[in-house]
């Protein structure tokens, strides 16, 4: 069914994503988490919802949160929360898939037990909401919603939750909001008896008619649904993103200093459009990004160097934010010219303020529309495991003190990319190749670095060399220029050859660092020694 009518549904790259951002995008959820769970939050965004929101106060948490970021040279931006967020599923088979091409990749692949894993732990978290809703009695039955589900792009993925439901003893179905009745205080879907709906619904609300019986068994607590709209106008009404942002409004609320400062690294500025403010917002359009409170899926949202008069007036009509435009990641293929790049996003599913999966979507265009050749849900891997960590003494491990090394190259265009410690070694000992790198002469920058709580917390020393990659991509060190003076068989260079401009060092610095205001060192770099020394 992909093949038939998603043939763009999964991505022909990965995306790989340094240990510190992913931990930093865990954190930007817990904060949210912290800000919806204060009362005065609460008292704010619910006084202002409709009525079906204020329903459920104690009731579950809400399956599948979907946080979507951006992150371009080490800037990382929440751009929204989406409380029916699709694709878990998907990225879970496609995990399934993955197979590390050397052992140097092994750590940052997903193993199928970690797969195994996440599913059940997305069953666990059905059941979980389930009890919170006063479920006294095993969770019995599922039902997966959606308007006209078998036309949804994501259909299969509704059938793949059929099939895990079903395999831990979960009667499931599939079906339309339309096709249920209620009957002696039950919702019942033909001859089966629903305990809880999984909601994909965009109908936030449940204002439409089609939703009128499963929104009178939600107010009368015949069901359990989950998302609910209660979720929605806490955490996925844009008009959240523009508080997230307002350091004046987080702090009347009380929310904990780092908290604040999270949210306003890391949210970008996001406001209300009002008509009032149409010339400066007009003025203002090229940095903006303008989307419908109530949106989802891209759907009516514009980059503001796009826009056209007509258009313009259509959003001062309607109810909309503008957030300041934080840029796409992109993924640049073999061959490293700029028609060969995608774009990407990253999408952070989570239960409870617990990230529980982290995918990415690559593609081209204003947004993610999985109809890019090549693009679609790619699998993140993460450097996190494969830094190279070590414990430096026995004295060292006894006070908890780590260190690690973190690699990376520089290269002619000035970018920065993050390499695993570990495929840097493989590289360099010829255990591994990346033809991408293929025939070229990069920068190399070995950062060693002192942990803290297992994050990288001080930079102890910082080494600067040359590598050249030959025909297959793996590292040539005879060919490699040097800087030695009994190197004769090689071309000589400057000794500061290998050195970082100040950008590409503080951006190095903000990769390793998660972007967090830290000072950086104004120690010089330490000139490698020979190739042979290394690694």
């Amino acid at each position: 069914m992909v093949r038939e009518r998603c043939p763009y549904l999964f991505a022909a790259h990965p995306v790989f994503v340094a240990a510190p951002q992913l931990q930093r995008m865990a954190q930007v959820v817990s904060a949210v988490e912290s800000v919806v769970a204060l009362p005065a939050y609460r008292e704010q965004v619910l006084a202002a919802a409709p009525a079906i929101a204020r329903l459920g106060a104690d009731g579950p948490r809400g399956a599948f949160f979907g946080y979507d970021f951006h992150l371009d040279k080490g800037r990382l931006g929440l751009i929204e929360i989406n409380t029916n967020a699709g694709g878990a599923m998907l990225n879970a088979a496609l995990a399934r898939a993955q197979r590390a091409c050397c052992a140097a990749m092994g750590a940052t692949v997903p193993t199928l037990a970690g797969v195994a894993v996440f599913e059940q732990r997305i069953v666990e978290m059905f059941r979980h909401e389930w009890h919170l809703a006063g479920g006294t009695r095993p969770l019995a039955s599922i039902a997966i919603v959606d308007e006209t589900p078998e036309e949804q792009y994501l259909y299969p993925e509704f059938l793949l939750f059929q099939q895990l439901f079903e395999r831990h003893g979960l009667s499931a179905v599939i079906a339309t909001p339309s096709a249920f009745e209620s009957r002696d205080g039950v919702l019942w879907h033909g001859d089966l008896a629903i305990d809880l709906v999984y909601n994909r619904l965009t109908d936030f609300y449940l204002d439409q008619a089609g939703s009128a019986t499963l929104r009178e068994a939600y107010e009368q607590k015949s069901i359990v649904l989950t998302p609910d709209p209660r979720a929605h106008a806490l955490y996925a009404d844009k008009r959240r993103l523009a508080l997230f942002s307002d350091a004046a409004r987080l702090q009347a609320l009380g929310v904990a200093p780092a908290a604040q400062q999270l949210l306003l690294e890391h949210v970008p500025r996001t406001e209300v459009v009002d008509a009032v403010d149409a010339q400066r917002l007009w003025g203002e359009r090229r940095g903006l990004f303008f989307k419908p409170v109530a949106g989802f899926g891209s759907r009516a949202a514009y980059r503001g160097d796009k826009l056209t008069r007509r258009v313009w007036q259509d959003i001062l009509a309607g109810d909309y934010v503008a957030q300041a435009i934080v840029a796409p990641g992109q993924r640049v293929m073999a061959g490293h010219d700029a028609t060969d790049a995608l774009k990407f996003d990253l999408r952070a599913y989570a239960y409870d303020g617990a990230v529980q999966w982290v995918a990415a979507r690559l593609y081209q265009g204003q947004t993610t529309n999985f109809r890019t050749p090549g693009g679609g849900f790619a699998p993140v891997y993460s450097t996190g495991d494969a830094s190279g960590r070590t414990v430096s003494s026995a004295d060292d491990k006894s006070a908890g003190v780590e260190h690690a090394s973190y690699v990376f190259l520089l290269d002619e265009s000035s970018e920065v990319h993050a390499v695993p410690h570990a495929l840097y070694v493989a590289l360099a000992q010829g255990q591994a190749s990346a033809i991408a790198l293929a025939g070229r002469t990069l920068r190399l920058a070995d950062w060693y670095v002192r942990l803290k709580d297992g994050e990288p917390d001080t930079v102890i020393n910082e080494t600067y060399s040359l590598v050249r990659f030959d025909a297959q991509g793996q590292v040539d060190w005879a060919a490699t220029p040097s800087a030695h003076p009994h190197r004769p068989d090689v071309a000589s260079v400057p000794k500061d050859a290998g050195w970082p401009t100040v950008d590409e060092r503080a951006r190095m610095h903000a990769l390793l660092f998660g972007g967090r205001a830290l000072p950086i060192p104004t120690l010089p770099p330490v000139l490698a020694g020979t190739p042979e020394s290394r690694p």
